[in-house]
């Protein structure tokens, strides 16, 4: 007679467990593709209308529709009563960085048809309102300056070193259009200089750079 208790061993569970998570987090995956496929046909849709056109229960769309706006692909557009009586109905949508828009065509039409026109230190001006760094010290200038650059999206920070304190981007705001207008590099040196009052030497990072993060560091003279 077949010992069944085998299949029950610490170890097996475990292998069965391990095999069943991924499975999960597949389903959960192509279910929130679903919502968002949904979404993009429909505009604007509450939990219970999605939850119908899926076949999907209410509670289970709702803990999608909950992760789908934190990681900011969807949001919330409005909230209304349900025939006039309930509880409120919030009715959700592609968030605006999840549509996409056509800003680098435009950045990039509008560069080339500026040309050698271009006045770098006017542009990052207006990009970082110099005046907020006015008779900061120099720590005080770095830390509000990361914080400025974060803000437009950077993932900046600076770190100390035995030859001054260099500034390092995580990432370039203008990947898409960079290589073909490479004088916005200049443009980020140019705010530094500006903010930190101090010349900026601009070098390659040792570090292998994978496509759309920003390939140098910036030291502070």
């Amino acid at each position: 007679m077949t010992n069944r208790s085998a299949d029950f061993s610490p170890h097996l569970l475990k292998m069965r467990t391990e095999v069943r998570a991924p499975l999960m987090d597949v389903k959960m995956i192509t279910a929130r593709q679903k919502v968002l496929a949904h979404l993009k046909k429909t505009r604007a849709a509450s939990a219970r209308e999605i939850a119908r056109a899926l076949n999907m229960s209410a509670p289970n769309v709702r803990h999608h529709l909950g992760i789908l706006v934190s990681d900011g692909r969807l949001e919330v557009t409005s909230v209304h009563q349900r025939g006039g009586r309930g509880r409120p109905e919030k009715m959700y949508s592609l968030s605006q960085s999840a549509l996409g828009d056509n800003l680098s065509a435009l950045a990039d039409a509008l560069l080339t048809e500026a040309g050698s026109k271009l006045n770098i230190e006017s542009v990052a001006s207006r990009l970082l309102d110099s005046t907020q760094f006015t008779n900061l010290p120099i720590p005080k200038r770095l830390a509000l300056l990361i914080e400025k650059l974060n803000e437009k999206h950077y993932q900046a920070r600076w770190e100390a070193g035995a030859e001054g304190p260099r500034v390092i981007f995580g990432r370039c705001p203008f990947a898409k259009i960079v290589e073909r207008h490479p004088d916005l590099c200049k443009i980020d040196a140019s705010m530094l200089e500006i903010s930190l009052g101090r010349p900026i030497l601009q070098t390659i990072k040792s570090e292998s750079i994978t496509r759309g993060l920003c390939p140098f560091a910036f030291r502070v003279g």
